[in-house]
């Protein structure tokens, strides 16, 4: 990898990336819905699951609001019910990394690389999930929509991690996750290797739909990209199918 090319800041999404918790969220979203009476066999579930999925990786107050257009206030109760859901499900079915994520995480540290977590959830679930983990002194940064303005698709999140990380220039950046949102901002951001990853929400069609550089099957294959090992052939492969 050249000098204008080298990564010095990966920015990596959480759940469904790094953490397995793909299954809790849609868990989640489905108790969150069934507070206001919306439940598997009617209509509007099919309708909010299906919008739910399609924007993972927003904000979640976000995705309530595209629920509920002129409902503030109903949104506001729904994103709640989200976040004690999700709460609960961790102490009731724990939380564990994707399988070599840690691995993949201080590999990345190791060859000097800052590491900076992204969400869609709230600061406080934020705050849960790397307490649950013991992560609070495995990366640089952990960054949550309220931190920066506006969550994904928009490049805020990525280009705060940037300023605050003091990364020189944009196309040092490494950007990985497992959603459409994901790849859209990280493109907008500017950054140079934009990964998406099948192990969570969205499939490779999606993902490359979206602007990915990359598709790998996990986190873990994201080191060897970074570090400069095979970027060519994945690179070839996003390319024809644009």
């Amino acid at each position: 990898m050249n000098e204008t090319a080298r990564i010095t800041l990966a920015c990596l999404d959480l759940a469904g990336t790094t953490v397995d918790g793909g299954k809790l969220v849609e868990m989640a979203f489905v108790e969150a819905l069934g507070t206001l009476g919306i439940v598997a066999g009617t209509t509007a579930y099919d309708r909010a699951m299906a919008g739910a999925r399609r924007s993972r990786g927003q904000p979640k107050i976000e995705i309530f609001r595209k629920l509920f257009p002129e409902d503030e206030a109903r949104a506001q109760a729904v994103n709640l019910s989200f976040e004690r859901s999700y709460d609960s499900l961790i102490d009731r079915m724990g939380l564990a990394p994707v399988p070599g994520a840690e691995g993949a995480i201080d590999k990345l540290v190791g060859a000097g690389v800052r590491v900076c977590l992204l969400t869609g959830f709230s600061r406080a679930t934020l705050g849960r999930v790397l307490d649950t983990l013991g992560w609070w002194h495995r990366v640089d940064l952990a960054l949550c929509p309220a931190d920066v303005g506006r969550g994904r698709p928009a490049p805020d999140l990525v280009l705060s991690a940037a300023l605050r990380l003091q990364v020189d220039d944009v196309r040092h950046i490494a950007v990985c996750g497992d959603t459409e949102s994901d790849m859209l901002c990280g493109r907008r951001a500017g950054a140079s290797i934009v990964a998406g990853v099948l192990s969570g929400a969205h499939d490779r069609e999606q993902l490359l739909n979206a602007g990915a550089t990359h598709v790998i099957d996990s986190i873990a294959d994201l080191p060897a990209i970074v570090l400069g090992e095979g970027r060519r052939q994945p690179d070839v492969v996003a390319a024809e199918h644009r």
